[in-house]
Parts: structure tokens; sequence; C-alpha cells
């Protein structure tokens, strides 16, 4: 993956104006992104707490139960949904897809909007679920993570002049290859919490991604960072409620 950056220089006859811009390829290599990894330790410890008690039982206790959400009052499981996983192959699949598209979203933007950004989206994929298809039991971190993506996209048009075509085209991509598979096995994939995450990531984007190329993304007001931070908090409160269930705490 690589970003075009364009520099701006002083003309070097006449009065000083600048030059054209010219881009200039640069290597791009994102570090770890350390907010997803305390997010996937999270509901790391929540799939901890699922084989202690087996999966199955731990799902009909914490999962998003929707019907249980509409007709018995149980609103929590909204969010403790989010935070369950239905085998290792799903928390595996998951995890990496998170910390693969987390490593640019922390190196692109400031890394307080994606705590922001998954448990928006999380909630925003168990709404659209729960709005169109109200029956059934979803579980999974994947709005969450597909918000992430959504995120992304909306960043590479919007900030197009910074970003190589090949990246927004793989965004692309992946979102189709998304949609698709949830299509193919909607009977055992929650496309509708996919869309819900999709579209909710990509809408946070358009507010908090700038379209001044002098803007730097990566900076944000300390209103911003208190509400990245609230939003670990917030979702490790989710996680640490989904255990206690799990294990009948609670």
């Amino acid at each position: 993956m690589s970003l075009d950056y364009r520099d701006e220089e002083l003309g070097p006859e006449g009065s000083q104006q600048f030059e054209r811009p010219r881009p200039r390829e640069v290597a791009f290599r994102p570090g770890p992104p350390y907010y997803a990894i305390i997010i996937i330790a999270l509901y790391t410890c929540v799939f901890l707490a699922e084989l202690a008690r087996g999966i199955q039982p731990a799902i009909l206790a914490a999962g998003f139960d929707k019907q249980a959400y509409l007709l018995q009052g149980e609103h929590w499981r909204l969010l403790t949904g989010t935070a369950l996983h239905a085998g290792l192959l799903h928390i595996g699949l998951n995890s990496l897809a998170f910390y693969s598209f987390a490593r640019p979203f922390e190196a692109l933007a400031n890394r307080a909007h994606l705590s922001i950004v998954f448990l928006l989206s999380a909630v925003g994929g168990s709404v659209l679920t729960l709005l169109l298809s109200p029956v059934g039991i979803s579980i999974g971190a994947s709005g969450g993570i597909v918000g992430i993506i959504g995120f992304l996209a909306v960043y590479s048009f919007k900030r197009r002049q910074f970003i190589a075509p090949e990246f927004r085209r793989n965004l692309v991509v992946n979102i189709g290859f998304i949609l698709l598979y949830g299509f193919v096995l909607s009977g055992i994939v929650d496309n509708y919490a996919h869309i819900g995450g999709l579209v909710t990531g990509a809408v946070y984007a358009l507010f908090a991604v700038p379209g001044d190329p002098h803007k730097d993304p990566r900076e944000a007001l300390p209103p911003i960072k208190v509400a990245g931070l609230l939003a670990i908090a917030a979702y490790a409160a989710v996680c640490g409620l989904s255990i206690l269930t799990i294990l009948q705490i609670v």
C-alpha cells in the first residue's frame, strides 16, 4: 500500500510563489493499531468465557436475541451481541480483518476515531438488523469492523490527492466482497449488520475527515480524544457485562 503525497515549494525565479504540486510516492508502513489491539483483547476475553461455559449456552445467554430484546425488554443484548463469536474461525477472521484495516486507519486518522467508529458502527449494525430482520440471534464484532472499512473508503475519496488509486480500489473490492459474501450466505451471515456498520462508518467519515488538504486528519480536538477513550471504556463495560452474563454471575 502506498500514499501519494504532494509537496509545495517556493519557486526559484521572480517573486515568491508556489510551484505546481508534484506527487511523490513514499513507502507506507503503519505501526501497530493500539486501540484495535485493545478492542480485540476485550472481545477475546469474552470468547474465553464462552469456551468456559460452552458456545451455544453462552450465545443464548448474551447474544443479540432480537425477540428477547423486543418482547422481554432485554435491551442490553443489542450491545453484548457485538462481543460474542460463534467459534475460533469466526473470531479469528474478524480479528485478522480488524487488525489489517485498523493499521492504515490509525496511521491516516487519529486513533480516537477508530474506537468511536467501531462502537457506533457495531450499534448501527445491530439496529439495522433489528429493524429489517427482527427474528433470530446475531453475534459478532463484524458490524464495527465493517464500519472501519466504510470510514476508510470515504477517507480515500475525500483525500484522494494523498491516497494511491490502488488503495481505493482495494477498499471498493473488499466492500463488494463483504456484501456478496453476506448475500450468498444470508442464512448464516447477518448481512444487515454489515450494511448498518458500513453506512455508519461512512457517514461518520463524511463529517470527521477534513476535505481541506491543508488540514491534518491525524490531529483531533481534545473532546474527540476523550470520546475515543470513553468509547474504549464503554466497550470494555459491554465485554464485562457479557462475561458476567455468560458465567451466570449476574
